[in-house]
């Protein structure tokens, strides 16, 4: 009977090229019913070999594997079959059911379960009691050339006598080599595709009686010599440390032929699939993914248990399907229109779509195909960061504008489980590394300090937390510092504002006692008197003027004709009396000019007289005054004294509340550097852990050391601030090592020890006169990074820093450190290789890529074999161009045969150079 598979396209819909599938290989049927263990589930019944019970159990048995989450089965009984015909397979019902069948949904199972294994578990004529091994093939082996294979594999013995299971009279080595002749018997016809068909070998239960462990060490090492079996069956409460434990033979036996662990439930009842599991990463459902699965383990197998508390076992909570984590990873880019080199494909058709691996997807192509323009389009695309470098800068946003975004294409990203209406950088949080950019990097020590800080999950976090805080304490120290600088001045004026009144108020107590206060009477009595002298002046003047006026008027004479007229009007005696009115005016106001006159003389005789009295006064108080050792001129100023010192107790006031203000904020200084102390201790202690562990995982081959406080760049900018030679010439002198904190150099100066630090004399008084309060506390301030050198342990066994390599070793460090770094953003490097050797490349930089596996998306543009082929790409994509337009010309993983071809074609230099180098290796 032969086998037609029923292809799903569901599951690469879903994930591109090889994906994580949660699979259980080692399932008995209810073919090995006669053992006792296995039975029908519940609900099912009839005979053991009529095609309905078979039919019903081969539709539970795949329901349960569903409900299991269980998408890849290697279904291997003792037995192939229930009864003697062919037809009672539940082996083969159960290939059927999955391959023609649907769940009760309408689902078909093929789209629910992703691959079923048909095989078998015969014991073997090896040790004691027998070998049990587990063989799995391909559905298309056909329902009777599977039952042939198990035939020929036990020998025509029956594998069960009552309830006893009975051992092939085949040893391994004779099964191995007849199932060999077999396979390539039935599959030599290459023009008949569908009987083509694979098959693999693994041992069950290792450390069972009849698990390969259990034979002599001699037979295991002399069976391991065939590498024949794929993979070994941990034991259920086993881990791949508990059993490699004190067994470095099966170590060196494991590593020589590419086999690995794996768990399995070695169930007999349908309920129990699943119960023990394993992932593994597929790109296809056929046998040959799964051999490419066991043969890069470190990148396609991971065991699904961890040691729990209570010392079982219990499922690892991240498994490595992206389907069920939250890891952000872009699935696809599809480009269309525009005048993009990606707009439309060569073959004319509108746009090009690229589909991503959610682990490494290897991007290749020959020269001008457009690996880097797809990179640096995305980079631009999204708006990640650019290089720091402004020449790779000016590149990137080159190939990113013009020729993949020319034209304004329509480009459309698919990131699942992503908030579609969020920035694309926040849907693909990419970090992306073009050409050169990594050497760049090397020269970039923060960039290297962030690397180092992403290398351990467990203080990823601790020292990010600690750097947010820090950068927070340094900005508000830096203000602290401007706040009391700024006090220090208010201080300043302060006091100098209380010592002016206070100096006011004691010269003018000291003047009191001086006798000035009696000084001040006499002066202000010959103010008065000579103020009164002034106005005599004033009015004798006018005096003088109504003395000439009055001289000046003439009464007028009356002639007869008036007289008479007078008299007969009987008015003649006030004419009489007018005159002589006038004339008594006339001597009144010159009497009153010669009494004023004398008045005159007498008020200057008591003035000059008081003056003279007043410079006896003053006289003796300058000398009280002189005595005192006060200024007599400053009495000139006495209202202006009087009113300074009347200010005393409010500048008192405000003095003792700027102190007050002062010593608060030195305090809170004193206390945010202690806080800063103590969180640089804490990172210290972080650092100091992550490095331990890059000197453990990297084996003493790549060194990390701190240099405390090792970045001086704002120390060195601040004494140059202070803008003189002695200094700045002191500070030029100093070997790096040589150079003080600015703790140390505040310590120093306190302690007049500045010549520890090689000051000379003068350079030290400099330094003093220039460091005032201000600048002290400026000085305290400044925080000196502290710096991580990395050193790389070249081929001479010597240890060299990052500084003293060559680009290229400089690159192999820090992609060693990239690659090891816990952080779950996609990954996007172009070309890593260009400046890296094949040796680093193979020991280093892939087992970093394989361990990433299941936890961070990586793309890499590479012209480079081994990352492609040893790096076990999950998704290849091969580009071709024209002279102005590029296309996907495949995609796909290894396990496909046209990319295998591109991948040979394309970096291996094609069959015959390959053969080529086969030969010339002698291998």
């Amino acid at each position: 009977m032969t086998f037609t598979r029923q292809e799903a396209d569901n599951w690469q819909r879903e994930v591109p090229g090889a994906r994580w599938f949660k699979a259980d290989l080692h399932i008995h049927t209810i073919d090995d019913h006669p053992g006792s263990r296995a039975r029908l589930p519940h609900g099912i019944n009839g005979p053991l070999d009529s095609e309905q019970t078979i039919s019903a159990y081969a539709r539970r048995f795949l329901q349960s594997a569903v409900a299991q989450g269980v998408n890849v089965l290697g279904v291997t009984p003792h037995s192939p079959r229930t009864g003697e015909g062919v037809e009672t397979s539940a082996v083969w019902r159960v290939v059927e059911e999955w391959n023609n069948g649907s769940d009760d949904d309408g689902i078909p199972f093929r789209e629910k379960v992703y691959a079923v294994f048909p095989g078998f578990e015969p014991s073997l004529k090896q040790g004691n009691r027998g070998l049990h091994l587990l063989f799995l093939f391909d559905p298309e082996i056909g329902r009777s050339n599977y039952l042939k294979a198990f035939d020929l594999v036990m020998g025509g013995v029956s594998p069960w006598r009552e309830e006893t299971l009975r051992v092939s009279n085949k040893s391994c080595e004779d099964a191995f080599d007849e199932l060999r002749d077999f396979h390539d018997r039935e599959c030599s016809d290459g023009s008949n595709r569908q009987r083509q068909w694979r098959y693999i070998i693994l041992a069950p239960h290792i450390e069972a009686d009849k698990g390969l462990l259990g034979a002599q060490k001699a037979q295991i090492l002399e069976l391991f010599e065939h590498g024949e079996v794929a993979g070994l069956e941990l034991g259920d409460e086993k881990l791949p440390q508990d059993t490699v434990e004190d067994r470095p033979w099966l170590v060196n036996g494991m590593a020589e032929h590419r086999q690995a662990f794996f768990h399995g439930s070695d169930a007999y009842r349908v309920d129990d699939i699943g119960k023990r599991h394993t992932w593994l990463k597929l790109a296809s459902p056929r046998i040959e993914a799964l051999r490419q699965a066991f043969i890069a383990s470190d990148s396609r197998i991971r065991v699904g248990y961890k040691r729990s508390t209570d010392g079982g076992l219990a499922e690892i909570p991240d498994p490595p399907d992206v389907t069920i984590s939250m890891r952000p990873w872009l699935k696809s880019v599809t480009v269309t229109g525009g005048a993009s080199f990606f707009g439309t494909t060569g073959k004319g058709k509108p746009g090009t779509r690229f589909d991503l691996s959610p682990d490494l997807t290897c991007i290749i192509g020959g020269s001008m195909t457009g690996k880097s323009t797809f990179l640096d389009g995305l980079r631009l695309y999204i708006d990640a960061q650019l290089p720091d470098d402004d020449a790779l800068a000016k590149q990137v946003k080159a190939r990113g504008s013009e020729r993949f975004l020319g034209g304004s294409p329509e480009v459309a990203l698919e990131c699942p489980g992503q908030d579609t209406t969020a920035k694309l950088l926040e849907q693909w949080p990419a970090v992306f590394y073009t050409q050169n950019e990594l050497q760049r990097l090397a020269q970039n020590p923060e960039g290297v300090e962030d690397i180092l800080a992403r290398l351990v999950v467990a203080e990823k976090q601790i020292i990010r937390s600690i750097n947010i805080q820090l950068s927070a304490i340094d900005r508000e120290l830096s203000d602290a510092a401007k706040r009391l600088s700024k006090l220090y001045e208010d201080l300043a004026d302060a006091e100098q504002a209380f010592e002016r009144s206070r100096s006011a108020a004691s010269e003018l107590a000291s003047f009191s006692d001086a006798g000035v206060e009696k000084l001040n009477r006499v002066s202000s009595d010959v103010r008065r008197w000579q103020e009164f002298e002034k106005a005599a002046k004033e009015l004798s003047i006018n005096l003088d003027r109504v003395m000439d006026s009055v001289e000046a008027v003439d009464l007028p004479e009356n002639d007869d004709s008036l007289t008479n007229a007078v008299k007969d009007a009987e008015r003649s005696a006030h004419v009489v009396d007018l005159r002589a009115r006038w004339n008594r005016i006339r001597d009144s106001v010159k009497s009153a000019k010669d009494e004023l006159a004398d008045a005159r003389v007498a008020t200057r005789s008591f003035t000059e007289t008081l003056g003279a009295h007043q410079s006896v006064v003053r006289v003796q108080v300058d000398r009280e005054l002189a005595a005192r050792g006060l200024d007599g001129a400053r009495i000139n100023q006495l209202q202006a004294i009087n009113h300074q010192a009347s200010l005393l107790a409010s500048y008192d006031a405000h003095l003792n509340q700027v102190r007050e203000t002062l010593v608060s904020a030195e305090d809170s200084f004193k206390a945010l550097l202690e806080d800063r102390q103590s969180l640089v201790d804490r990172q210290r202690n972080a650092f100091d852990r992550v490095i331990e562990n890059v000197l453990s995982q990297f084996n003493g081959r790549i060194s990390a050391r701190r240099i405390n406080d090792g970045h001086k760049g704002n120390l060195d900018r601040f004494l140059r601030g202070l803008n003189q030679r002695g200094i700045t010439r002191w500070w030029n002198d100093l070997m790096d090592e040589q150079q003080p904190t600015p703790q140390e150099l505040i310590k120093k100066l306190d302690g007049n020890k500045l010549t520890d630090v090689g000051m000379s004399n003068v350079v030290q008084g400099t330094f003093r006169q220039r460091l005032t309060l201000s600048k002290r506390r400026e000085l305290a301030a400044l925080r000196c990074r502290d710096r991580y050198v990395l050193e790389l342990k070249t081929d001479d066994g010597r240890l060299r820093r990052l500084d003293d390599l060559s680009g290229g070793q400089r690159v192999s460090l820090l992609l060693s450190l990239l690659l090891e770094t816990h952080d779950d953003r996609p990954l996007v490097i172009d070309q890593p290789e260009d400046e890296l050797d094949n040796r680093f490349l193979f020991e280093t930089m892939l087992p970093a890529l394989k361990r990433l596996k299941g936890r961070r998306q990586i793309i890499m543009a590479t012209h480079n074999a081994n990352i492609v082929v040893n790096g076990d790409a999950d998704q290849v994509i091969q580009l071709e161009a024209t002279a102005n337009r590029g296309h996907v010309a495949q995609a796909g993983a290894i396990e496909d045969p046209a990319v295998r071809d591109a991948i040979v074609r394309t970096v291996d230099g094609g069959d015959e150079a390959f053969r080529l180098r086969r030969l010339k290796y002698g291998f």
